[in-house]
């Protein structure tokens, strides 16, 4: 069994992993910290999980921690970056749900999250995990920086077009929507009931953090940097993002088909499902589950390509693929502990 560790486990993020992990075969919880809930029992404070756990909440000791077989950071940003490589060094891996470790220029990480990098030393040995292009090194990885919800919808929905050079020099657009557990489960005015029921809005137009991860997965797509237009959206539901990607290929050679190429692509990616010809996936087709549903539309007459891509935020896009991750790092089979069907309705 591997001996499971969990930094930061009153969040979203952490309480998916609880929630994937308790039933997990090849698991055993270990410990979970929370330095504000230390000594408060997990089913206290979440009863989803009552008869499934008895641990409590601990203050994070190194000792502790590093007596696991891998640790998981469900932390805010900069909270790995004190404590990764302490933990490294008593031989447990560590699997990162923040950005910490995602953007590989610590520069540019500092400019997009407005802190110093605590940890550039660990930079070159972060491995990103985004199973469907990094399977081989995420399977030796001691670091790994579990990949953001958005860049994960993107990348996936992008892949097989740049990894084929089928676009020419263009500005992608990505227009995404994300539920309102996206934003964390700390209080804050925009997530309110009263803000975002019955509403949409787009926000970070001018910018968002996760802008630098997207455009540095597609440029090794893509073997080029790659421009794009990345708008996110607040939609009044709890989970799942629908992101739709737009692409423009006017020569298009004609022998090429889009639909074959993705499901061909994807054939062997447990986690991916590339739906009919002509397909409309919704977030609720995947929510709770940790699969990622494509459709590709191509307008030949015009030369447009949209995609669509739909994952749950809080599974495929964190706590899921980070047991993903973990499956390959410890030799599992890579579908253990995430073989959940979807919730319907």
């Amino acid at each position: 069994m591997i001996k499971v560790g969990i930094v930061g486990g009153t969040g979203y993020t952490g309480v998916e992993l609880l929630r994937i992990l308790v039933n997990h075969p090849g698991v055993e919880l270990c410990v979970i910290t929370s330095r504000s809930e230390a000594g408060t029992p997990v089913a206290d404070m979440y009863p989803n999980l009552r008869g499934h756990t008895e641990l409590k909440f601990t203050v994070p000791d190194t000792a502790t921690l590093g007596a696991c077989d891998v640790v998981f950071f469900a932390t805010p940003h900069g909270v790995a970056h004190s404590l990764a490589a302490e933990i490294l060094a008593t031989g447990t891996r560590v699997i990162d749900l923040s950005a910490d470790f995602r953007i590989q220029d610590a520069d540019e990480w500092e400019a997009w999250y407005g802190q110093p990098h605590g940890a550039r030393e660990l930079l070159p040995e972060a491995v990103y995990g985004l199973p469907e292009v990094k399977r081989d090194d995420i399977r030796t990885a001691r670091l790994l920086a579990v990949p953001g919800c958005y860049p994960t919808s993107v990348q996936l929905g992008y892949l097989p077009l740049l990894e084929n050079n089928l676009l020419p020099e263009q500005t992608l657009i990505a227009d995404c929507k994300s539920g309102v557990s996206g934003a964390g489960r700390g209080a804050k005015v925009g997530s309110l009931l009263c803000e975002t029921s019955e509403s949409v809005m787009a926000y970070g137009v001018a910018g968002h953090r996760h802008l630098p991860e997207i455009r540095q997965g597609l440029a090794w797509f893509a073997g080029k940097p790659v421009s794009l237009t990345f708008v996110p959206h607040l939609m009044p539901m709890v989970r799942g993002i629908h992101s739709t990607l737009y692409a423009f290929a006017p020569d298009l050679d004609a022998s090429v088909d889009l639909q074959t190429l993705y499901e061909e692509r994807y054939v062997n990616e447990p986690f991916v499902d590339v739906m009919p010809a002509g397909s409309h996936p919704a977030t609720r087709s995947v929510k709770g589950s940790n699969m990622c549903r494509i459709a590709v539309h191509h307008h030949a007459d015009t030369g447009q390509i949209v995609v669509l891509s739909v994952i749950d935020n809080l599974v495929k896009g964190a706590s899921g693929q980070a047991v993903q991750n973990m499956n390959l790092m410890f030799g599992l089979d890579e579908t253990a502990g995430l073989n959940h069907v979807a919730l319907m309705p």
